[in-house]
């Protein structure tokens, strides 16, 4: 690995983001480690790790549980079915915040722009959403 290959230079400056701070790149509140400027962290950072999940229990993004874990203070809550509707997954590409049902219904594609989602996001829902 070359200097240029590093992640701070791929992506950006490496920021690691705690609360109460967010990420002026975006719209919306997003934390995490290393994040990038499409949601890409130090953990995911695979060409379709493009989302930022919002989570109930602090209304924050962040691009995956383990950010979540090594930024928050507290415990993480998931999404509860009823709640489905809520607008709670970010494209990291277009910006467009998809409700979860849009979300788990797009076939890992982003309904607004087409960006492709890593289908092996799946084997995480079940620490976001209740599903199954």
């Amino acid at each position: 690995m070359t200097a240029d290959d590093s992640p701070s230079n791929r992506w950006g400056p490496r920021r690691t983001t705690r609360a109460p701070g967010s990420d002026p790149r975006f719209d919306v509140p997003v934390r995490g480690v290393d994040v990038g400027p499409e949601t890409r962290c130090a953990h995911y950072h695979g060409p379709r790790d493009v989302i930022a999940i919002r989570f109930l229990c602090c209304d924050v993004f962040y691009p995956c549980h383990r950010c979540h874990e090594e930024t928050a203070t507290h415990p993480p809550e998931r999404w509860l079915h009823d709640q489905f509707n809520a607008s709670a997954v970010l494209c990291g590409r277009c910006r467009t915040v998809l409700t979860i049902e849009q979300y788990l219904d797009a076939n890992h594609t982003c309904p607004a722009c087409g960006a492709a989602f890593n289908p092996n996001c799946a084997r995480h829902h079940d620490r976001y959403f209740c599903v199954g």
